[in-house]
């Protein structure tokens, strides 16, 4: 099992930025695809950026492709999602999320097998 804890979130005004960091630890961290999500109140958790094992593979989601950056450094064990250019509707708890499964570079959330709790992202216009 990967522990991940998420860190960054905070308040942020629109056309600003953060960056959000993800710490793990546990098992080899280096082998896994990990990924970013985030879930708004009253809505579904939704997929945001992936990246493979070495930062060679990375995908996002439409809504956020050209401000959003996804980033790994191995040797620290952390992932990061540098955001910038942010909107009000990318308000929400955004998580981070480890994929065991060797090779995978999955969007979908129901791949991923172990969780962060999540940090607050708040956006305001």
């Amino acid at each position: 099992q990967v522990q991940l804890v998420e860190t960054g979130g905070g308040l942020a005004q629109a056309g600003g930025s953060l960056r959000l960091s993800c710490a793990a630890s546990g098992r080899a961290f280096s082998r896994f695809s990990m990924g970013w999500f985030r879930q708004a109140p009253g809505k579904d958790r939704e997929f945001v950026a992936v990246i493979n094992w070495n930062g060679g593979v990375t995908y996002y989601a439409d809504s956020v492709k050209g401000r959003f950056t996804i980033s790994r450094d191995n040797a620290k064990n952390t992932v990061y999602l540098q955001m910038s250019t942010l909107k009000p509707e990318d308000s929400a708890v955004y998580y981070c999320a480890a994929d065991t499964r060797w090779g995978r570079v999955s969007t979908r959330a129901y791949e991923y097998e172990d969780w962060g709790q999540g940090t607050q992202v708040t956006v305001s216009s």
